[in-house]
Order: structure tokens, then C-alpha cells, then sequence
């Protein structure tokens, strides 16, 4: 199933900015690529480009686009990719899912959830 994530995924539409907030970023409008292969994530945005890599259910140490430093974990659940992000007592949870040939991703932070929509490019 991991492989249903493989390519390269173009965004097409969001309310991240609202997620954005409540991690007390301001928002900035990009639509990023991103480029899933196996288990690395690159993610090609208008400004900065961001690329980790992960062992599913191992904990790595991942810096976030915005900087936060995180311990973070990558789980398969049944066909969804949980990514779940934690510091200073804080958690976010990232779930990926594919949906008629859709990246769905839905974010979650204290009560604020995001969904941003990918199409395959």
C-alpha cells in the first residue's frame, strides 16, 4: 500500500493557512509539490525545499518546514500514512490517504484540522 503514495503530487486545494495559525505561523499561500518515494518525502515549495526520510514505526528526529525541531513517527494504518509530530508537550498528526487518484492530507493541531488536496502530476 505504501507504494499508492509514490510520485509526484500537486496541490490543488487547502485551508492550511487556518492550521497555520494555530501553530502561530502566518500562512504565506504556497502550493508545494510534493515528491513521495518509498520512504522519502521531498517537499518542493515556492520558497524552501524540505526533504526527510523515515523507517516506518521508527522515531527520527525531523526539523519542520517552519523550523520547529520535532521527534517524529511515521506509521502505516491500515491504508493511511500517520505521521505524527511532537515538542515541547505539543503534537501534530498528519494523515495521508489516496481517494479517486486524490493525496488527501489532513492535518490536526489542538482542534485545527486542515485538508489539503493533491492531484498526481
Amino acid at each position: 500500500m505504501v507504494d499508492a503514495f509514490n510520485g509526484t503530487w500537486t496541490l490543488v486545494d487547502s485551508n492550511f493557512d487556518e492550521y497555520m495559525k494555530a501553530l502561530v505561523i502566518v500562512g504565506n499561500g504556497t502550493k508545494p509539490k510534493i515528491v513521495i518515494s518509498q520512504v522519502v518525502i521531498e517537499t518542493v515549495p515556492d520558497v524552501k525545499r524540505r526533504e526527510f526520510s523515515y523507517t516506518l514505526g521508527e522515531e527520527f528526529d525531523e526539523i519542520t518546514a517552519d523550523g520547529r525541531e520535532v521527534k517524529s513517527t511515521v506509521t502505516l494504518e491500515g491504508d493511511s500514512l500517520v505521521h505524527v509530530q511532537r515538542w515541547d508537550g505539543k503534537e501534530t498528526k498528519i494523515v495521508e490517504e489516496i481517494k479517486d487518484d486524490k493525496k488527501i492530507t489532513t492535518l490536526t493541531f489542538e482542534g485545527v484540522q486542515a485538508v489539503c488536496t493533491y492531484e498526481k502530476a
